[in-house]
């Protein structure tokens, strides 16, 4: 997922796109500020950011004087006295807001990457703050006038296709964060705004809590059916922790997946289990409940004052789905089919259980742990077997391989010391064209866990590429959660933690890949942009990344070609599962948002609306409400989990376009299409008409339904 720590929550503005860039200018003593963070970035590669000097203290007095700064730039341009133009209004915006920009980079590090106490309680200081600096801007009255001017007259008189789509994209948003309501309702608007911006922070660092303070500690009798690397892994956790001589299984998906999979101790299986899915909902000082019921109240108030029904109604419209029933529409046709192949998948595991002599009836926390040995009994295949073969540094070359292949990029790494990070951990490599050596931009990659460090995957951009004040080189990270091995033992990583590596680099070949003229231009539509990172998966299972980059971490010897064709066959193995943990979340998301939000019962109305939609009881939601960020801790997706879906329908149907081109997934010819029309454009182009330039028509869901080993239908 792209981060919404600098992407969809807190950049710079709701509205204003434009401060989402960085000068490159060199620094002079005369807009030279005393704080680090504000200024100007220096060194190599067009200027870098210090992060070896960041400091908590320096983040509040920083992020005040750059709202400032670019509040003046925006009054600037409200209050220019010359009749508004494209050049004047809407360019002038493109240009602003980048000192402010420099010190988001830092603040979405340190919320995201290096979070501490004391940075939270800065966090919560300053979302107010930054609540009413976005509402200065969407507020502005003279600004959106001249924006309207600008908008209106492109409406008899197109510009050219960029300039346009800014115009268009920049009226929009004005529009939709409530520029045409009158000053009560505007009034309210940014009251609610404030309210909302310290909710999210406070759930946010709720679920933190629960995810650094929910730790199981094993002793050495307990640790039976787990990996020997694992096991180290466990070990010096807890060593870290003050448990020396225990084992520690962490409150987060990267500790507790191997472990529910695994692990031979149900009890403990158990235990694990409801950790990780009470966070957030533990009814202590850190539920999140009444938080999400408040958002959802306030949320519905806001899009209430513009007119709207629903949150969902109005989030939707300019998106590839459009509407709320469109999305529901989608979902409901795959959803049947999941939960059908999980009846089938509990029903072997069950056998299983059965067969072994067990006598227990699958739950939950038995699910991972059963369909592992469905998984060796159907298809003889072991997943601790396939780990053997998915080195995390070699994965890494795998990914540069396919760049190379597809985009023509070189990835080389950057001497130690050369550019600063913010943890030891971060490692940096520079991306050229592989053919003119013209650089690219720099690719920052932080892999392991740790406390302090939000859960899953995710990509972030430090500086984004467009070329209306000359062209800039990128600036963009990949950011996982891997348990971090034990001195001189290899990092292996599970089949499902291997795509979703290739996912988030997708995220950072889609910005370093950008050709766009202005940066309101980078940004994309919530349900499109997941479509790119999904597609990047599919080379992971291609041969020549199989064959090349897949060795046993041992040996050095390449993955036989018989447990290749076992994880082919297996390819749609589990996908009950997958699909419909994932699809609960979304249409719990989509259906709180169309529900009466009125003394809504959080949990009560999880648990019902599961009941009616008929989810399987062996299997939670890939996310319960408590703990669902995607969602609660900002904006980016609120109503817009379905997107995930919405963009697998496209990278289906356009796998299929290599699948049936003669050079398949390396043909050239496609490959070329594919950086043209679905890479480079970002969000310069309608999402719709860049995939029929790219297919030839519009995507067609039976790819899916292919792909998933699901009964072929339409919606």
């Amino acid at each position: 997922m792209i981060s919404n720590s600098l992407r969809a929550t807190l950049i710079c503005s709701i509205v204003l796109f434009s401060s989402c860039k960085e000068d490159i200018k060199k620094p002079t003593k005369k807009n030279m500020s005393d704080n680090v963070l504000i200024q100007e970035w220096t060194g190599p590669y067009q200027g870098v950011p210090a992060f070896d000097k960041v400091s908590v203290k320096a983040i509040k007095p920083a992020m005040e004087e750059a709202m400032k700064l670019n509040l003046a730039e925006i009054e600037a341009i409200a209050n220019n006295t010359e009749p508004a133009t494209f050049e004047n209004t809407i360019v002038a915006m493109e240009s602003a807001g980048k000192a402010l920009s420099r010190v988001f980079a830092y603040y979405g590090i340190m919320g995201s990457n290096v979070s501490s106490a004391e940075f939270r309680k800065v966090q919560a200081e300053l979302a107010p703050k930054l609540s009413d600096f976005r509402s200065q801007i969407s507020q502005n009255e003279k600004l959106f006038q001249r924006i309207k001017t600008v908008y209106e007259a492109s409406q008899k008189t197109p510009l050219e296709p960029q300039a346009q789509r800014v115009v268009d994209l920049t009226y929009k948003q004005f529009e939709m964060n409530g520029a045409n309501l009158n000053a009560e309702k505007k009034k309210r608007y940014a009251e609610i705004n404030k309210e909302l911006s310290s909710l999210y922070t406070d759930f946010a660092n709720n679920v933190l809590h629960d995810e650094e303070n929910y730790i199981t500690y094993l002793n050495k009798d307990q640790l039976g059916g787990l990996a020997e690397g694992f096991i180290k892994s466990a070990a010096k956790i807890a060593t870290d922790k003050g448990e020396e001589g225990k084992y520690a299984i962490t409150n987060t998906r990267s500790s507790i997946d191997p472990f529910l999979t695994y692990s031979t101790e149900r009890e403990l299986r158990k235990q694990v289990w409801e950790n990780y899915y009470s966070r957030g909902d533990n009814g202590d000082q850190y539920d999140n409940n009444k938080i999400i019921a408040q958002i959802l109240k306030l949320r519905k108030e806001r899009v209430g004052l513009m007119g709207y029904d629903n949150y969902a109604e109005w989030r939707l419209q300019d998106r590839m789905a459009k509407t709320p029933e469109n999305a529901m529409d989608l979902m409901m046709a795959v959803w049947p089919a999941a939960t059908a192949r999980v009846k089938e998948e509990v029903a072997d595991m069950q056998t299983v259980a059965n067969e072994l002599g067990d006598n227990i009836t699958i739950e939950p926390w038995d699910y991972r742990y059963y369909a592992e040995k469905v998984r060796k009994k159907k298809y003889d295949l072991d997943s601790d077997e396939v780990k053997q073969y998915l080195q995390l540094d070699k994965l890494t070359e795998a990914m540069f391989f396919t760049a190379g292949e597809l985009f023509n990029y070189k990835f080389t790494p950057v001497a130690e010391g050369a550019v600063p990070v913010f943890h030891e951990d971060v490692k940096v490599w520079e991306v050229t064209d592989k053919d003119s050596g013209k650089h690219i931009g720099l690719w920052y990659l932080d892999p392991f866990a740790r406390e302090g460090k939000r859960s899953g995957a995710w990509a972030t951009t430090y500086r984004s590429s467009d070329s209306f004040e000359g062209e800039k080189n990128v600036l963009a990270s990949n950011n996982s959660n891997f348990v971090k091995p034990a001195p001189g033992e290899a990092v292996l990583v599970s089949w499902d933690d291997a795509t979703t590596f290739f996912h988030e680099f997708g995220h950072a070949l889609h910005f370093f890949s950008a050709d766009v003229k202005y940066p309101t231009l980078n940004g994309g539509v919530r349900d499109y942009t997941e479509f790119q990172s999904q597609l990047l998966e599919r080379w992971l299972s291609t041969d020549k990344v199989i064959n090349q980059f897949l060795v046993h971490y041992k040996t050095g010897e390449p993955i036989p070609a018989s447990l290749v064709e076992k994880i082919k066959k297996a390819s749609t193995f589990n996908q009950g599962f997958g699909t419909t943990e994932y699809l609960a979340s979304a249409l719990i998301d989509m259906k709180l948002h169309l529900a009466a939000p009125t003394d809504i019962d959080i949990d009560k109305f999880e648990r019902e609306t599961l009941d009616e939609l008929g989810m399987p009881k062996e299997l939670p939601m890939r996310h319960r409400t408590p703990q669902f960020g995607h969602v609660f801790s900002g904006e980016g997706y609120a109503t817009a989990y379905y997107g995930y879906m919405w963009a697998d329908v496209l990278t289906s149907d356009a796998s299929e376009a290599f699948r049936e081109a003669e050079g398949g997934f390396y043909d050239k010819a496609v490959a070329d299409k594919l950086v043209k029309y679905l890479f480079a454009p970002r969000n310069a182009m309608d999402p719709a008409e860049a995939y029929r330039k790219f297919r030839g028509r519009e995507a067609k869901i039976e790819a899916l339904m292919r792909d998933r080993g699901f009964p072929v239908q339409k919606i």
